[in-house]
């Protein structure tokens, strides 16, 4: 491993580790040592019949590497593996920046807005009817454009990025609930002392927004940082962004281009 400062960056449950390569570039060449790979099903990590939790591959990840600690950056349904593993392993993080994470425990939303609503809805038959591309369109259409978004919002390579990654998730077809850790991390936040950055685009889900804050508010070192013009996946709209987020949580400092920080 580099001598940089040590991240690693874990990918929602619709993409795989090529979602971060912008940031990840970006970080290199700022000084940091950066750490991406495909959880089991996703990307190419194939899914597997094994009893595993996603919590111990990313400690295991942590001890093969041989890194002391390092920071972790968790999108979705990563930042709730990086939530669940800093109640086990804490000595192994420096800090956490969890991007709408998901959070074990938790209670479901007991009422959706009208348009996510709508969505889930025209998903579930999608999925009961095995349409796997129309389930990928409107899991992009939630999760990269925003519910209240108009379809397409996100274009170009970043769309084609977005669609290919979880194409290649669906196809796998790893059961939901594969890989969870069994803890209750929402019931135990105020374990979780390590200074937090807990960020949101504002186009994201109004559930996922709300628990942002709710989060960030009950962490006892931690922060909210709200990111405008983006929703659920802002490392793929605007990396730039961030790479900034980031920087500032580490301590690198302000960024802008790809000059290295002092």
């Amino acid at each position: 491993m580099g001598e940089g400062t040590p991240v690693v960056l874990l990918h929602s449950g619709v993409s795989d580790r090529r979602g971060w390569k912008a940031v990840a570039e970006s970080l290199n060449t700022a000084g940091c040592t950066v750490v991406a790979y495909d959880m089991r099903g996703f990307g190419d990590t194939p899914p597997t019949d094994a009893v595993f939790s996603h919590m111990d591959d990313l400690i295991a990840v942590l001890e093969g590497l041989e890194l002391e600690s390092a920071w972790i950056v968790g999108s979705s349904l990563g930042g709730g593996v990086a939530l669940d593993a800093v109640l086990i392993a804490s000595h192994r993080m420096r800090g956490l920046v969890l991007i709408a994470p998901a959070v074990s425990g938790a209670p479901r939303a007991e009422h959706l807005d009208a348009d996510t609503g709508t969505l889930a809805q025209m998903l579930e038959a999608a999925d009961a009817a095995g349409d796997l591309d129309e389930v990928n369109r409107l899991e992009m259409r939630i999760w990269l454009d925003g519910p209240a978004s108009p379809e397409g919002r996100v274009r170009g390579a970043e769309r084609d990025l977005a669609l290919a990654m979880n194409a290649a998730t669906l196809r796998n077809a790893t059961p939901e609930g594969v890989g969870v850790s069994g803890l209750d991390a929402w019931g135990r936040l105020d374990e979780i002392r390590l200074p937090t950055t807990v960020a949101c685009g504002e186009l994201d889900v109004p559930f996922m927004v709300a628990r942002c804050g709710e989060l960030a508010t009950r962490l006892p070192n931690a922060r909210l940082r709200m990111l405008p013009g983006v929703a659920h996946l802002p490392y793929l709209e605007q990396p730039a962004v961030v790479v900034d987020l980031i920087a500032d949580a580490v301590g690198l400092g302000d960024r802008s281009g790809n000059e290295t920080l002092a």
